[in-house]
């Protein structure tokens, strides 16, 4: 039973996560090619999907290399609490995310978070020469995404959500954007949103979230949904 009658969908890489997850691997175990991939997916060229499989393709590490990788990399601090609050709220959290399931999972069960439900791209061992490949089985025809976010709402729609927020801060969620109810956004979701005209807060992490949740459940943050940027936030 949901009584507030919203659910949350969180991105991953950049919004739980202080950094992305695939680029720091790519910076550390990644073959020449990657970041050609990186350049025609920043120009349209290529999808998120087609990116992300040639890139894991190029990873050359062992599953100990990943997870020693994994063991390093931070959540944002107030995360944990949030995800707390947000149950003692009967408000259901889902991590829907252009990433790597493994690493997230791992990465979560660190912190006591092994059971929040996750939508995002499967890593899994590669056929020889290939270490590791990619596949997405939250893809959808028509979206050139590794894990389709608008998707994921509509499904949260489906199974009763009567209202859907979205945390997020990058490219893989302006498209989502547009098909929640409201936005609680970090760095280049800012300016996406405020140039839709999409209705959001800025953010800088899970300890404004926190603080902005209760207003969200109560309507009161909805009577002046878009708020301007604070001057100095990154694009």
């Amino acid at each position: 039973m949901n009584p507030t009658g919203w659910t949350i969908l969180c991105d991953f890489d950049g919004t739980i996560s202080v950094e992305d997850v695939i680029d720091s691997l790519l910076d550390r175990y990644g073959r020449p090619g990657w970041k050609q991939l990186e350049r025609d997916w920043r120009a349209g060229r290529i999808g998120s999907r087609a990116c992300m499989s040639g890139q894991v393709a190029l990873l050359d590490m062992s599953r100990e290399e990943l997870d020693s990788h994994l063991a390093e990399v931070w959540i944002d601090h107030a995360f944990p609490g949030f995800v707390a609050r947000a149950r003692e709220l009967n408000v259901p959290i889902r991590v829907v995310s252009d990433g790597l399931d493994y690493a997230i999972g791992r990465i979560l069960g660190r912190h006591g978070l092994a059971d929040l439900p996750v939508r995002a791209n499967h890593l899994a061992p590669g056929v020889p020469p290939q270490r590791w490949q990619l596949s997405s089985p939250f893809q959808v025809d028509g979206c050139s995404s590794g894990t389709c976010k608008c998707a994921c709402a509509e499904q949260a729609r489906a199974e009763g959500a009567g209202k859907t927020l979205l945390i997020g801060d990058g490219a893989s969620d302006f498209c989502v954007a547009d098909h929640v109810d409201f936005v609680f956004a970090k760095h280049r979701l800012i300016e996406h949103c405020r140039a839709a005209g999409i209705p959001y807060v800025p953010i800088t992490g899970f300890e404004d979230a926190l603080e902005l949740l209760p207003a969200l459940l109560d309507g009161s943050l909805l009577e002046h949904p878009v708020s301007p940027a604070p001057l100095g936030t990154p694009a």
